[in-house]
């Protein structure tokens, strides 16, 4: 099958989104499948697939821009700089289907009308549902052949409008697992509990109830990872509650397994997330996860994790306390969870679903 992932971060950036696309497209080109990314970075020699360079101007440069439909925050300005390149890169003819999770520039480049016609079109909710629920605005404009939702929720708003199929992001096995952590890498303390959090800089994230939840532990240092519009607000909370208890790393992926193993908990407290790459990355590795009790969170975890109303910092900090406690049974109920989403098996179900999408569409035309 000649698959097409487009993405304006594709070997850019190493996001959550980026992260999930590549290793879909790994697996299924490694299983034989004529795999092409559509992205504004460079090729790589290893990768298995075949790579098409569509230039774009990052979204740090358009943090400080204006909100106004279609462009809503500094993705929607980057994804627009990355259209015009994305169509003259896009051969309709090459591909059987084809792959997004950008709305709304992406998404209409491939989905256009166009002679001969287009293959089929699959939006996945890496990064929210709503294209795919609202009508209002630009949002009555979006369409697709197939949904794939990475959580239980969004799969049930959508399953009846769209033709739906629940697969949630995954961790590679081969790369998470349980080991010596080596904090002196990363120049956090060994002397304290290490507390991770593997986030964007952004509101939803909620990374200040962190920094307050942290602050309330005396032994605790708050690592984050990541990056965003927020960094300098969360730098000066963190220097405020946290003096000398606080570190933000900016780690590359083939950093990021060691970075796992040198924490005592992990702590993600989105309430909306899609399907949290990091949440079964820190569970592979056999950390505890502290996350706010969401049906996508309990659908990965189970009853097994600390999940709670994360309203409160003091609560929080509460469950913190308790997952640091070391309990062997526990350890094992999440590396047995990890398993079930390999990349390996989920790639399995995104090609039966892709080919249930063409094989559809072609019967509709005879």
């Amino acid at each position: 099958m000649r698959i097409l992932f487009v993405l304006p971060g594709l070997h850019r950036h190493d996001r959550g989104a980026e992260i999930a696309f590549i290793s879909i497209a790994s697996e299924l080109a490694r299983a034989g499948d004529a795999v092409t990314l559509i992205g504004s970075g460079a090729g790589r020699e290893d990768a298995p697939y075949r790579f098409l360079n569509a230039a774009s101007i990052g979204r740090g440069r358009f943090e400080s821009y204006p909100s106004v439909p279609c462009l809503r925050d500094e993705t929607g300005y980057e994804e627009l700089t990355f259209a015009p390149n994305l169509i003259r890169q896009f051969r309709p003819r090459d591909y059987d289907i084809t792959l997004c999770c950008s709305y709304p520039f992406t998404n209409w480049v491939l989905r256009r009308p166009v002679w001969g016609g287009r293959p089929p079109h699959v939006f996945v909710t890496e990064n929210g549902d709503w294209p795919a629920v609202s009508d209002n605005s630009e949002f009555r404009f979006f369409g697709c052949d197939g949904l794939v939702c990475t959580n239980p929720e969004f799969y049930k708003r959508n399953k009846e409008r769209w033709r739906s199929r629940l697969i949630p992001n995954g961790v590679d096995c081969d790369r998470f697992f349980p080991g010596e952590g080596q904090r002196e890498e990363f120049g956090i303390p060994s002397n304290r509990l290490i507390v991770l959090m593997v986030s964007a800089l952004i509101s939803s994230k909620r990374v200040g109830i962190g920094v307050e939840a942290v602050s309330r532990i005396p032994d605790a240092h708050l690592v984050v990872a990541g990056d965003g519009p927020l960094r300098r607000t969360i730098e000066a909370e963190a220097a405020r509650l946290l003096p000398g208890r606080f570190t933000r790393l900016t780690v590359p992926p083939s950093k990021m397994p060691l970075l796992y193993r040198s924490a005592d908990v992990f702590l993600h407290l989105s309430k909306n997330e899609s399907s949290s790459l990091a949440f079964v990355e820190a569970m592979a590795c056999g950390l505890p996860v502290v996350a706010h009790d969401a049906p996508q969170m309990r659908y990965i975890a189970g009853d097994d994790e600390f999940l709670h109303d994360t309203e409160n910092p003091a609560d929080v900090a509460e469950q913190i306390s308790r997952a640091r406690i070391k309990d062997t049974i526990r350890r094992e109920r999440r590396l047995a969870k990890a398993t079930n989403f390999s990349w390996r098996k989920l790639s399995s179900q995104y090609k039966d679903f892709f080919e249930e999408i063409v094989a559809s569409q072609r019967s509709s035309r005879r």
